[in-house]
């Protein structure tokens, strides 16, 4: 299904005028005044940072973590921008949030991943916004569900919100490490498709869960031509109260932005249009030799299901799929492979090979 058209400011703050990315930073949660402003204070040491974010309200998976400050970090927002001049964002998950977040003056709003997931829970939010003029940001829903993103874009829009933009920070899944949350880039690349007009934030500290991961996601972000970066930042870490592990200083942050290759890009059409068609065309030409291979594959798997019902064996065999994955990896060394990117794709290979033996030994075929 296509985006529907939005209604949208010709003007938006999610988009630099020099075509640099937007840098948005600031602690996962908020958690003292105190910790608020020695955040915000390193961070004007990182001209980048024109927005500063904190997380008010925090609810949790399960209960018994620190589930936010509640509406009183607000109030150290409003001081965070008359200190330092930055634009303020938190999250906003009822009406009651919306309500008490524009009344102390918080500058940009974004509607997180739990919430996206719900459309009644997006339409309250939207009620709440009507004839309000604030900028909006909308993370991804949890799951992969590209429609569930664009319905809740789209329910703002109705509601009058015309400056928005979306926030790519990943997808729940079964096994998604080494990520906390898939990247899942095909959906960052189909929603630029869909909706070109959307300025595409990306937060790399959700997709990875832990510090080492940020360069590496935030440049594969920057290739994707994102038009910003949301990265959580606070004045130490390790004693952070929420998600401590993904967290840089600011001075890692201004580590962080200085490695990165944020160059504007002028223009996509390459210089040489004709030997890029030829690269794309093998492209093509080994992806469906990859597809073959994978139905041959399949076809094994299938036969070896039956089989193992014949004999009464058991569908997972343990020591013979170590020693697959071992083998695998040393030859994907010996080709300068990646063993992260390996282990990945048998994991899954895997997977569907005892969904297909699962699958054969209830079905009699003769070999």
């Amino acid at each position: 299904m296509s985006a529907k058209p939005l209604d949208l400011s010709s003007k938006t703050i999610f988009k630099r005028a020099d075509g640099q990315p937007l840098i948005i930073a600031g602690p996962c949660s908020a958690e003292s005044e105190e910790q608020m402003l020695a955040t915000a204070r390193g961070l004007q040491s990182v001209p980048e940072v024109t927005i500063f974010r904190a997380g008010i309200w925090k609810p949790r998976t399960r209960p018994g973590a620190f589930e936010g400050i509640g509406k009183v970090g607000l109030k150290w927002l409003k001081t965070v921008k008359e200190e330092t001049g930055m634009l303020t964002a938190c999250e906003v998950a009822t009406a009651e949030h919306v309500n008490d977040a524009l009344k102390q003056g918080v500058d940009v709003l974004w509607v997180g991943a739990r919430t996206t997931v719900n459309p009644f829970s997006v339409q309250e939010i939207a009620d709440a916004l009507e004839g309000v003029d604030v900028p909006v940001l909308v993370k991804n829903p949890v799951n992969p569900d590209l429609q569930l993103w664009l319905g809740a874009l789209e329910r703002l829009n109705r509601a009058g919100i015309t400056d928005l933009a979306a926030i790519h920070r990943g997808f729940s899944s079964f096994d998604s490490r080494p990520y906390r949350n898939h990247p899942k880039w095909n959906m960052a690349y189909e929603f630029k498709k869909l909706l070109p007009e959307i300025p595409l934030i990306c937060d790399p500290s959700h997709i990875a869960g832990k510090r080492a991961l940020l360069q590496q996601i935030s440049q594969e972000a920057l290739n994707l031509h994102v038009d910003g970066l949301m990265i959580e930042t606070h004045c130490n870490p390790d004693v952070a109260l929420s998600d401590a592990a993904q967290q840089v200083t600011p001075e890692g942050l201004k580590q962080l932005l200085a490695s990165l290759n944020v160059e504007p890009v002028i223009q996509d059409v390459p210089q040489n249009e004709e030997e890029l068609s030829e690269l794309r065309n093998l492209i093509d030409y080994l992806d469906n030799e990859l597809i073959n291979v994978l139905a041959r594959r399949s076809a094994v798997a299938k036969q070896i299901g039956i089989l193992k019902k014949e004999n009464k064996m058991n569908l997972l065999q343990t020591g013979r799929w170590e020693q697959v994955m071992e083998q695998r990896l040393k030859a994907a060394a010996r080709e300068g492979l990646e063993e992260v990117f390996v282990k990945a794709i048998f994991h899954e290979i895997h997977q569907n090979s005892l969904h297909v033996q699962a699958a054969a030994e209830s079905v009699k075929v003769a070999l």
